[in-house]
C-alpha cells in the first residue's frame, strides 16, 4: 500500500510531464518462461516422492485400523482403549508429517523461485529503460485504479528472459 501511495504521489507530482507507465504480469512470466518448466519438474518429482511415502503410511494405518476394529470385539476395555489411543496417535503423527512436508514444499518452491524472480526483475528493469518507461508495476498485485496509458511489458519480458537464460 505504501508503494502505491508513493507511486501515486510521483504520478501526481509529474502530471505536467508525459509519464509512461509499464506493467508486467510476473505470474504469467513465471508460468511461461522455459526455466520455470525445470523448476516445476523438480518440485513435482519431490512432491510425488513425498506423496508416495505418505500414501504408503496411510494405507498401512488404514489396514491397522481395520484389523483393530475386527479384534476390538474380543478385547477387554483397557486393551481396546490402549490400542485405540496408539492408533489415534499414529494418525496424528501422519497428519503432522503431511503438514511438515507441505511446509518443506513451500520452502523449496521459494528457494527455486528466488533466483528466477531476481532475473525477472533485472529483465523488467532493462526493458523498462529501453522502452522509456518511468514507472513499472506488477499487474497482479498492484491494482491501479486509473492510468491514462499503460505499456504491457509482459511479452517482452518473457521473450528477453528466455533469450538470456537458456
Amino acid at each position: 500500500m505504501k508503494k502505491i501511495i508513493i507511486a501515486l504521489t510521483v504520478l501526481t507530482a509529474t502530471s505536467s510531464m508525459a509519464l509512461t507507465v509499464g506493467k508486467v504480469d510476473v505470474q504469467k512470466v513465471l508460468l511461461t518462461i522455459k526455466e520455470s518448466e525445470s523448476i516445476r519438474n523438480k518440485l513435482k518429482a519431490e512432491f510425488d516422492k513425498k506423496q508416495n511415502e505418505i500414501k504408503k503410511e496411510e494405507e498401512k494405518l488404514v489396514k491397522e485400523r481395520a484389523d483393530f476394529e475386527k479384534q476390538a470385539m474380543v478385547m477387554n476395555e483397557q486393551t481396546k482403549q490402549k490400542k485405540g489411543q496408539a492408533l489415534q496417535q499414529k494418525f496424528m503423527a501422519l497428519q503432522q508429517k503431511m503438514q511438515k512436508y507441505q511446509g518443506e514444499m513451500q520452502d523449496m518452491e521459494q528457494e527455486f523461485k528466488a533466483p528466477v524472480l531476481k532475473k525477472i526483475k533485472d529483465v523488467v528493469e532493462e526493458i523498462s529503460k529501453a522502452k522509456g518507461v518511468e514507472f513499472t508495476y506488477e499487474a497482479g498485485t498492484t491494482p491501479l485504479l486509473y492510468v491514462k496509458e499503460v505499456v504491457d511489458l509482459t511479452a517482452d519480458v518473457i521473450k528477453d528472459y528466455d533469450k538470456k537464460h537458456k
